[in-house]
């Protein structure tokens, strides 16, 4: 399905698969928004997505600090009329012992990850709710899921993606008699192949890793449905 028209906010998108999946809905036609902590790297990702035909718009956003949040959201608000699909993808990811990772990491980590993803999906609701097709698109993580223990991922890692699935949780009970569908994705660790290499594309065998193609497909799924079908959660099986 193409998502011409559509005005998508990226956080985090200055690399990983909040670039791949900012360059793919612009291929689909998406009009981009991409912020990253270094404005830099936003810009460096919106070119691309330029270069694949779209329009892209690029912002500093610091997740961890809540005044570098607000200014993304008026910089945002300044930029477009209305947005139809927010995806909180930023979140720092922390490995390592629990006892080695200094004090500043962990209350990094779990500030952007946490605060940072309630901070933007306030601010950006009233560009959400100008919308006729709003949807809250979280990348929370398998660590998020209860009782997972399987990622190398630092403790304070797993608290900031359980925070987002407690929230995402409320968050779509009470949004949705506004009409804004809050979509979550629970991936275990997974490949991220660049999205304008040839190795995008490769065909898929029982047995491969999980992808970020898979993921970005599972967005564009939620995303596509009729208005009436509310998909809430995508789980997946590690293998």
């Amino acid at each position: 399905m193409g998502f011409t028209g559509y005005r998508v906010v990226v956080t985090g998108a200055g690399r990983g698969f909040g670039r791949a999946l900012a360059i793919a809905l612009g291929r689909d036609g998406a009009e981009v928004f991409v912020s990253a902590r270094d404005f830099a790297a936003a810009e460096a990702t919106a070119q691309e997505v330029r270069h694949v035909g779209a329009r892209a718009h690029a912002f500093e956003c610091d997740l961890a600090d809540a005044e570098s949040v607000r200014e993304f959201a008026e910089a945002l608000a300044e930029t477009t009329s209305a947005v139809d699909v927010l995806v909180n993808n930023g979140a720092p990811y922390l490995d390592g012992d629990f006892a080695d990772a200094g004090d500043e990491r962990i209350v990094e980590t779990i500030a952007a990850g946490a605060a940072g993803t309630v901070l933007v999906t306030k601010a950006v609701l009233p560009l959400l709710l100008r919308s006729a097709r709003p949807d809250v698109v979280t990348m929370v993580s398998g660590c998020g899921e209860y009782g997972n223990h399987r990622s190398a991922a630092h403790e304070a890692f797993y608290a900031a993606k359980s925070a987002q699935a407690g929230f995402t949780e409320v968050l779509s009970k009470r949004l949705r008699p506004q009409g804004v569908r809050v979509i979550s994705l629970y991936p275990p660790d997974f490949d991220n192949p660049d999205p304008l290499g040839p190795e995008w594309n490769a065909p898929k065998v029982n047995g491969d890793a999980l992808t970020a193609r898979s993921l970005v497909d599972c967005v564009r799924f939620a995303i596509g449905q009729p208005r009436d079908c509310f998909i809430k959660s995508f789980y997946f099986e590690q293998a």
